[in-house]
């Protein structure tokens, strides 16, 4: 794209304009006359002005000083702004505000700036930047013409600033390019640096974020919304904020679940200001997972209880989750005595193992995973601190084909850990066969060759699943040897049963026995330490189905009970 040979350009520059030609192949039909107009006119800027606008557009903000933008590629800021500001794509005399220019300026400038000011205010000189500020804001947002350029400002500076005019539209290509806003332009210098590699996956036509150019307006929309939200103040009404996300109109499933996530928030946010109405009118109206659970929650503080025992009813007859079944089956006991109703007994679940292992407290501060793991490990029976790596690890290397299926709103360009429709409902569904051709293979042998083949040629590439710090010849030859495909079957069923709760909560240790072919799965806790729910839904699972698991309970000799109550593990 660019007017110079490509041979001498900057290699951020580069990138960028891969992203530009992505963004102009695959979008063409959702661009409009200013974003085509945007694409031809960067490409005939000299090298420095593009050179110049990527590196701002890389950086925090969009008001920059020209002093602060020294690049020995670039040159002067100055004279490369130049065919910027003629396109107005740069503004090189920004009307700055008070907070602008503290933002800009170091406290020593501030204090020959405004000099005069804080010469008739005692203490004033004194002052952190901060305070500075607060101190003299009254005088000059008082004086109805806060915003002003530098030079009004500060009449003997020789620096200017220019504001980057033409960042929402770079920030709308960034966004059609990555799929969301959370990933910046930085991600191609981290994958040119190797720090990050990605699996590579066919982009058909269907392989883009959005379908329409309205997609990308709603996407905005919420986003808006949502720093909107983390902006509020405690004491601000969610009105009109619910209000604007009800009237984001989209029949795009992936910015439904978007906006459901957002007025899952926007409930979060009504509960902690005790706003219980607009908590259950947000909840209500949103498809969450967890959102029925806040909402009977926000109906027992309201002492609803018979409209709360009602909703809990329904969601114990059809839970959405185990988590949600979980936390149903505790509330409904509570809902029957407050409603003076006997409380049904449940059948107890299958016990877990659990003991007690005392020990010395270490002399230098370290988890008590890791003083359990030492203390368990033996030459014949090695102990690893795995916690959720390495099951989500071997699932990962086994369905990697599923996971990274290029189908339509699963990849939208070449820097994706994972699908990103990866919590959505239908994830599994959408995939079905495929993951269903790889589970089929741990009834034979095939499962392992698969693993091993993954681990050799998919070795560092991104993954939402494998964890590759952990992944030890060691860990693996001991986890293939000793875990039976049956268990490893059932684990894998549950993770797609819900990949958001399931892909933690798994037991800290693993312990193996070589030559016997066996396993432990080890849950420590520390004193003080209790069960996370989605802990004890893995423990409770593992359990049912017969796999071994117990909880290890470390207490240290100086604080034990040693009682007879104290069940002491054998050091063996």
């Amino acid at each position: 794209m660019a007017t110079e040979a490509p041979s001498n350009a900057p290699y951020y520059l580069l990138n960028f304009e891969r992203a530009l030609a992505w963004v102009a192949e695959r979008y063409d039909d959702l661009l409009n006359v200013r974003e085509h107009g945007f694409l031809l006119a960067f490409a005939a800027l000299p090298q420095a002005s593009r050179a110049l606008l990527v590196r701002m557009l890389m950086r925090k903000g969009t008001l920059f000083r020209a002093s602060r933008l020294a690049y020995d590629e670039i040159g002067c800021p100055v004279q490369a702004s130049a065919p910027l500001v003629d396109l107005g794509w740069v503004d090189a005399e920004p009307p700055l505000t008070l907070d602008d220019l503290f933002a800009l300026t170091t406290r020593p400038e501030l204090l020959v700036i405004f000099a005069d000011a804080i010469a008739l205010i005692p203490g004033a000189r004194g002052l952190r930047k901060p305070d500075l500020l607060e101190t003299l804001r009254p005088f000059y947002e008082a004086e109805g013409d806060a915003a002003r350029p530098l030079a009004a400002w500060h009449a003997a500076s020789t620096d200017s600033v220019l504001h980057v005019v033409i960042a929402p539209l770079c920030e709308r290509l960034r966004l059609m390019f990555f799929g969301n806003l959370h990933q910046d332009w930085s991600e191609f210098v981290l994958a040119d640096l190797g720090v990050f590699q990605y699996e590579t996956v066919a982009f058909g036509p269907s392989s883009r974020a959005f379908q329409q150019r309205a997609d990308v307006d709603v996407y905005l929309a919420l986003h808006a919304c949502r720093e909107a939200l983390e902006w509020l103040s405690d004491g601000e009404s969610i009105g009109e904020l619910v209000a604007a996300v009800a009237a984001i109109e989209t029949s795009n499933p992936w910015l439904e679940t978007r906006r459901a996530k957002l007025l899952f928030r926007i409930g979060q946010h009504c509960e902690r200001q005790h706003n219980w109405q607009g908590a259950l009118a947000v909840y209500a109206e949103c498809a969450w997972p967890g959102a029925r659970h806040r909402r009977i929650r926000v109906l027992e503080r309201c002492e609803r209880f018979d409209d709360a025992f009602a909703l809990a009813s329904q969601a114990a007859a059809a839970p959405e989750s185990e988590e949600e079944a979980q936390r149903i089956a505790r509330m409904l006991p509570r809902l029957q005595r407050r409603r003076g109703e006997p409380v049904a007994r449940t059948p107890a679940a299958r016990p877990v193992e659990r003991s007690t292992l005392v020990l010395p407290r270490p002399e230098a501060a370290q988890p008590v995973e890791f003083v359990a793991r030492d203390h368990l490990n033996r030459e014949d029976a090695p102990v690893h601190y795995v916690e959720n790596a390495l099951i989500n690890s071997l699932f990962g290397l086994l369905c990697w084909e599923p996971v990274f299926a290029a189908l339509p709103g699963a990849f939208f360009h070449p820097f994706q850990r994972g699908p990103a429709d990866l919590h959505a409902p239908d994830f599994y569904s959408r995939r079905a066969a495929q993951f269903a051709a790889c589970l089929a293979q741990l009834d034979s042998t095939v499962y392992r060759e698969t693993i091993l083949r993954h681990l050799e040629t998919k070795a560092g590439l991104q993954s939402p699943f494998v964890f590759w710090g952990v992944l030890t010849p060691e860990l693996i030859a001991s986890a293939l040897d000793c875990l039976p495909a049956a268990h490893l079957k059932l684990c894998f069923e549950r993770l797609l049963r819900d990949i958001r709760s399931n892909r933690s909560g798994l037991p800290d240790l693993i312990r193996f026995w070589p030559a016997e072919r066996r396993y432990e799965l080890i849950e420590v806790k520390g004193p003080g330490d209790r069960l996370q729910d989605n802990q004890i839904r893995w423990l409770a699972y593992c359990a049912q189905h017969g796999m071994p698991v117990r909880v290890l309970d470390v207490r240290w000799a100086d604080e034990a009970d040693t009682g007879p109550e104290a069940a002491q593990e054998a050091a063996a």
